[in-house]
């Protein structure tokens, strides 16, 4: 069976939706399916206004049609709303190509952080947006029924892993700081609400490990904390493995893959009872959760490592996508791009 995934974000972004989709990518060629990807890298590109690490695909409808008809796929996936997303699905729609889609982040949320637009009037777009899909695919039951409470239909739940060959608890960075170390990791950016963490006025050392748009202004704001940039594979893992605790303190993410990939480095969790860390950490015995962060953080401190490396290793990349692959199935053969429909193919 052949896959198309159409998505915004791709390298050199590091974040959650572009580990998800290497990570299913890797699995389903592993299950026998072929798949192909439409990424920026295939286009001419510009930054995002406000987000320049952020490369949009200029004018790609054309390209996308093309290669949406070469490929001639089983299925089509669209796995953001970006110009890719909404080129593709476009062309689905004027070629009677059913598609699944996904909701990765909880986009509504980052825009009114960064611009004075009413929520009301993004959930209206992207339900647009998502309406003519077989499914839209989001992380975790909670996100089911917030989007289900915004009017969208046909929402399923496909879940997320961790790699548990590079995410282990051997091998800690030798940080020679204070104790307890307190340590965040993820995209360093206002939606991530990373000063909540840092304005903690708990004891020991503070450690983020990152990169992203306010980086500097944070380094600058915060001389106290250990900044140590980007950092991946398994330099990532033995930095998350020295970490007494884990602070998550957003509270927009959809799922929050670092807290399985914390959890397999036995680091217990401390965030809020939000949609994420309450679909994933199991408050008391892999975190905590608490409206006040400082009392999680110091709930966290308590707990023993095993269970989280227990649970952890019980959410595998290769179950998850299996789970997608089971709603690719669902899609009906697309029609090339003379119109010609084309016979359904087993796997």
């Amino acid at each position: 069976m052949k896959i198309v995934i159409v998505t915004d974000a791709w390298t050199p972004q590091v974040n959650g939706v572009v580990r998800t989709l290497k990570q299913t990518r890797k699995c389903l060629e592993q299950l026998g399916y072929e798949v192909h990807l439409i990424t920026p890298e295939l286009f001419k590109t510009i930054p995002c206004p406000s987000y320049p690490s952020i490369p949009l695909a200029l004018f790609p409808g054309r390209k996308v049609a093309q290669l949406l008809a070469d490929y001639n796929a089983n299925s089509v996936h669209i796995a953001t709303e970006g110009p890719l997303g909404m080129a593709a699905r476009r062309w689905c729609l004027r070629n009677k190509v059913q598609f699944t889609t996904s909701y990765h982040t909880q986009f509504p949320e980052y825009v009114r952080l960064r611009a004075p637009i009413p929520l009301s009037w993004t959930y209206a777009w992207l339900r647009r947006f998502h309406a003519k899909a077989v499914r839209t695919l989001v992380p975790t039951e909670s996100q089911r029924q917030r989007l289900l409470q915004h009017g969208f239909d046909h929402v399923e739940v496909w879940g997320r892993g961790v790699d548990t060959d590079i995410f282990t608890p051997d091998k800690p960075q030798q940080f020679n700081l204070p104790g307890p170390v307190l340590l965040n990791m993820g995209r360093v950016a206002v939606e991530k609400n990373i000063k909540a963490f840092l304005d903690l006025a708990v004891p020991g050392s503070k450690v983020v490990v990152g990169d992203g748009p306010d980086l500097e202004p944070l380094q600058q704001a915060y001389p106290d904390v250990l900044f140590t940039g980007a950092r991946f594979g398994k330099e990532l893992a033995s930095y998350v493995a020295a970490a007494d605790v884990f602070v998550f303190p957003s509270r927009t993410d959809t799922f929050g893959l670092v807290l399985l990939e914390a959890m397999a480095c036995g680091v217990p969790v401390a965030a809020y009872p939000v949609t994420g860390p309450a679909d994933v950490v199991q408050d008391g015995v892999t975190g905590s959760l608490n409206d006040n962060l400082e009392q999680a953080v110091r709930s966290a401190l308590t707990l023993d490592s095993q269970p989280c490396i227990d649970y952890a290793r019980k959410n595998s990349w290769l179950a998850c996508s299996e789970v997608f692959a089971s709603y690719m199935h669902d899609n009906l053969a697309p029609v090339d791009w003379q119109g010609r429909e084309q016979p359904a193919r087993e796997h």
